[in-house]
């Protein structure tokens, strides 16, 4: 997966933090009177000296704050929705700021243990994270672990079906419903995915193309996949269906009564997706099934495509 979240600049100054992460090792300054340091300085600011030398810590704290963001604090952070983002007081006494991961909301508390887990994704830099010092969190974040393809949901596939005539409209018509199923698999919606699609329909608008004009000019901050592209790739997501449609001939796309691209997808985030049967009616020539279909960012709320997508079984 090619990193698509900003990224930390070392300077002089603070190189010798970030060489510490890259070694899987945190690093704090502290001055000669003993005094520690974090934001890396020239000059320490409890007693002004600087005479400043870097040592190496185990990096455990405590949870000195934290919070639930449920709205990304930007655009390609919508694929980590909620994030737990955190102040950590180290043993040292100093306080960073980080997020959290391996850990649930729900089970965090201000004041609990926390060790350093090493995020090694972005490539070339590694980033300090931390997570509850019980958690089961392996202490390294691999790239290839990012690479990972998400499992499918399995539950639905050792279910058994529902057998539904599509000559039974009462039957038929027991599928709708207000409720929406379960997700669907994930599916990374990378840069190099919507330069293919850009290719291919010839839609090659620099806001989905150009990720150096899309920071600098885009309202989104980044570029974003075409709705359209979002919308294909529906093709690629199993919806966790309970239920199979039998003696019918022929199934045809008849289109949709609605089509909305509700909310940007950035390049580098992931998609998954649901369902719910709006409405079933006997036609001459058959009957036509209106399936809605949100496609949402992993994590968002509000979907990104909504598709009244109407199929006619003949």
């Amino acid at each position: 997966m090619a990193w698509n979240k900003p990224l930390p600049q070392p300077t002089l100054i603070s190189a010798p933090f970030w060489d510490g992460l890259k070694a899987h090792t945190v690093r704090l300054q502290q001055c000669e009177h003993g005094h520690w340091l974090f934001f890396p300085r020239t000059h320490c600011p409890t007693c002004g000296t600087r005479q400043l030398a870097w040592h190496t810590v185990s990096g455990e704290g405590t949870l000195y704050s934290f919070t639930v963001a449920r709205v990304p604090t930007l655009p390609e952070f919508s694929d980590e929705m909620p994030q737990l983002l955190a102040v950590v007081e180290l043993d040292q006494g100093v306080h960073l700021n980080t997020t959290l991961v391996g850990a649930k909301p729900e089970d965090l508390r201000v004041g609990q243990r926390l060790r350093p887990v090493f995020d090694e994704r972005p490539g070339s830099t590694t980033l300090l994270r931390y997570t509850p010092i019980e958690s089961a969190q392996a202490s390294v974040i691999t790239a290839e672990q990012s690479a990972a393809p998400e499992p499918a949901p399995a539950a639905m596939a050792e279910v058994p079906k529902r057998q539904i005539s599509c000559k039974d409209i009462d039957a038929m018509r027991s599928l709708v419903s207000e409720e929406f199923s379960g997700w669907s698999n994930q599916i990374e919606v990378t840069q190099a995915l919507i330069n293919q699609f850009a290719e291919l329909s010839g839609d090659d608008y620099w806001i989905h193309t150009d990720p150096a004009r899309a920071r600098a000019e885009s309202p989104f901050g980044t570029t974003i996949a075409h709705g359209a592209l979002v919308q294909v790739l529906v093709s690629k997501l199993k919806l966790p269906m309970d239920f199979e449609i039998t003696d019918f001939r022929n199934i045809v796309n008849y289109g949709s009564d609605r089509l909305r691209f509700a909310t940007p997808v950035p390049a580098g985030c992931r998609i998954h997706a649901r369902y719910r049967i709006k409405a079933v009616e006997p036609v001459k020539s058959g009957v036509q099934v209106t399936m809605e279909i949100n496609v949402h960012g992993v994590g968002q709320d509000r979907p990104s495509v909504i598709n009244d997508l109407v199929m006619l079984y003949m």
